[in-house]
């Protein structure tokens, strides 16, 4: 981009017209009718929006990483397949409700925000993420904070367009592994501590937490499992065999397809970057993705799938794929 084409994002700031320089992609003519065989009630996301690899495949043109994370979030709403987006950068810092409010203003109506809570809700103290966090004062599950800090002004700012707040932990110590009923109580108390109305989704790194006590506190606090993809953790499916109908009795279920299952975080990104092209496929997650999504239809749920660049190497071309089988899986149950 020329530094002059630079100068106008920045004059343009978050306008319309900032917006229209960056342009969305049309899908490929093979795959124009896509949103229209999706179900209404299952949104498509990937997590954040700012990827200047996506040029050709989400934005009409490549510009710079900065430049698409302060103005690109309107083009990216405006592609035909992506309906929600996962907000990452609240994980590190709470956002304002006018920041959000920012946000909300470039989606239309019925796009979906899928919040990650500030990370110093759900890292325990005297761990090594704990570091990371760089958080002077304990907020672990600590109620108040996230309501005041986390829950409040999404609501304010993002309104219907919020999906979920997601909080995400990491992996836990042999301390929570060796009592999982601890940790089980000790989220109830939080999630007991919580306003009614948004939608919560709680995403676990340990198989030894998906246990009938986590279930349980799920369900009477009207809190659902967020299914996700990673080398932690069992399939989507193992996951909602273990967990149960108590996983999903609120309306909205999130899907997070994250990592691959051969790669680690740091050596994915370095394997994947700049995130323009599928590198490694995984048909195993994905079909086990869309039997997901076809049980949860049945039960009438809203559901939002979340995919990140680590998952195969594309965030928008896995969830193109993930459409496309469920589409054609679609076809197949038609009866003849």
């Amino acid at each position: 981009m020329s530094t002059d084409q630079t100068a106008q994002f920045e004059l343009f700031g978050d306008s319309s017209a900032a917006m229209d320089l960056i342009g969305s992609v049309p899908l490929p003519v093979e795959l124009a009718n896509l949103p229209d065989q999706l179900p209404k009630r299952v949104r498509f996301g990937t997590s954040s929006w700012s990827f200047p690899g996506w040029a050709g495949i989400v934005y009409t043109k490549q510009v710079g990483e900065q430049l698409l994370a302060r103005s690109g979030l309107a083009a990216y709403a405006n592609h035909p397949l992506l309906r929600a987006v996962g907000l990452d950068r609240t994980f590190y810092a709470p956002l304002a409700a006018a920041e959000f409010g920012r946000y909300a203003a470039a989606v239309p109506e019925d796009f979906r925000f899928v919040v990650k809570a500030h990370a110093v809700l759900t890292t325990p103290p005297a761990t090594a993420q704990r570091a990371a966090v760089r958080a002077d004062v304990d907020r672990f599950l600590d109620s108040e904070y996230a309501v005041s800090r986390v829950i409040d002004p999404a609501v304010e700012g993002l309104g219907e367009r919020l999906g979920a707040i997601l909080f995400q932990f990491p992996p836990l110590s042999h301390s929570y592994l060796r009592d999982p009923r601890r940790f089980a109580e000790a989220l109830g108390a939080f999630l007991r501590g919580l306003p009614a109305g948004p939608r919560y989704s709680v995403e676990l790194r340990n198989s030894e937490l998906l246990t009938a006590e986590y279930a349980d506190v799920l369900a009477s606090c009207a809190v659902t499992h967020c299914f996700n993809v990673h080398s932690r953790m069992p399939n989507v499916l193992e996951q909602a065999k273990l967990l149960g109908a108590s996983a999903w009795q609120h309306d909205t279920i999130v899907i997070r397809w994250m990592l691959h299952p051969t790669q680690q975080y740091e050596d994915a990104r370095a394997r994947y970057f700049p995130f323009d092209r599928i590198v490694d496929s995984d048909p195993a997650n994905r079909t086990a993705i869309a039997r997901l999504i076809e049980t949860l239809q049945t039960m009438g749920k809203q559901v939002v799938v979340i995919a990140n660049n680590k998952a195969e190497g594309c965030a928008p071309l896995t969830l193109f794929a993930l459409a496309r089988e469920l589409g054609q899986r679609a076809e197949l149950a038609l009866p003849s």
